[in-house]
């Protein structure tokens, strides 16, 4: 007769925390804003106005968006601000930045937001392969908001995680 095979990990007080499960909906876009500069170099204001005023912000509905400036322009920080007060109540977000950038400060808002009270005392295993892009910098900000209420935090699968923290006794 054939031992039934028992799943230690699924029967441990084990708490996994898998990132790519707070990974929101919404399309990712990146805006750049070099083709509204003159020569994609000279910001020139009325001509700049004219762009904003001019653009279809409705395709930007429900979206993360990331404005960046890809010459090497010097872009005044109002610039930034004018394009992110159009998209405010149509965007779920805007950052200055790129793509990277954006997902880092999505997931900070999420972590912030985080009820780490389940972890109380507890080993936790923060997972780390995913297939959505979960930032290194949010791993870092989850590992350290868990270290005063967690037992123990690992990194990785249960079946190979590599440990980082230990409550001293």
């Amino acid at each position: 007769m054939a031992k039934e095979i028992i799943n230690r990990v699924a029967n441990s007080k084990l708490k996994v925390i898998d990132l790519e499960d707070f990974y929101p909906n919404g399309k990712r876009i990146a805006f750049d804003i070099k083709d509204w500069l003159l020569e994609g170099l000279v910001l020139r204001e009325k001509e700049f106005r004219n762009h904003v005023s001019e653009h279809n912000w409705s395709q930007y509905q429900d979206s993360y968006v990331a404005l960046y400036c890809s010459s090497d322009a010097i872009v005044p920080d109002w610039a930034y601000m004018l394009i992110s007060i159009q998209l405010q109540d149509i965007a779920k977000l805007t950052v200055i930045g790129n793509l990277e950038h954006l997902e880092s400060i999505i997931y900070t808002q999420i972590i912030s937001e985080l009820d780490i009270s389940d972890y109380n005392d507890a080993p936790v295993i923060i997972k780390g392969c995913s297939h959505k892009p979960v930032p290194a910098n949010a791993l870092v900000l989850l590992s350290q908001i868990l270290k005063p209420v967690a037992k123990s935090i690992l990194f990785g699968e249960a079946c190979s995680s590599v440990p980082l923290y230990k409550r001293k006794k």
